[in-house]
């Protein structure tokens, strides 16, 4: 499994949004400014954060983005499905129930399932305050 530069992107854009989530609704300009992506670039992950209920935008002079929840509401494994559709290591875990013909006598299927129980776990247990609050004890500077 590999994390596109999307979900990478989508990540540092709500991380910046909940760093600056006191100045209320922030430019995608200025985030794209600080976290040194593509205005252009953002514009294409928005419609997948919006889809998904993690962003809130507001058009006009004082418009831009910001956070749908709380920051210790929204998990890595929130952020990266929206962006990448799917966590699942092997395409016959992408959907509930495993439709794979193969799925009663894969003798590999446990090892997929596995991963993919640690893989949400994980990601799911890690939240964008918890990316805050490891980067201020570290000085601020960080790398998604």
């Amino acid at each position: 499994m590999k994390i596109s530069t999307k979900g990478r992107y989508a990540l540092r854009m709500l991380y910046d949004l909940a760093l600056h989530q006191e100045e209320g609704y922030v430019s995608l300009k200025d985030i794209a400014e600080r976290q040194s992506i593509s205005k252009k670039y953002l514009e294409q992950i928005v419609p997948l954060l919006n889809k998904t209920g993690l962003l809130r935008t507001n058009r006009g002079n004082k418009g831009g983005y910001m956070l749908a929840g709380k920051a210790d509401e929204i998990s890595v494994a929130d952020v990266l499905m929206a962006t990448e559709g799917s966590l699942a290591p092997v395409s016959c875990l992408e959907y509930e129930p495993n439709e794979c013909p193969r799925a009663g006598e894969c003798s590999t299927l446990y090892i997929w399932e596995g991963l993919y129980d640690v893989i949400k776990e994980y990601l799911g247990g890690v939240t964008i305050q918890d990316i805050i609050d490891r980067n201020v004890g570290n000085g601020g500077d960080y790398c998604i």
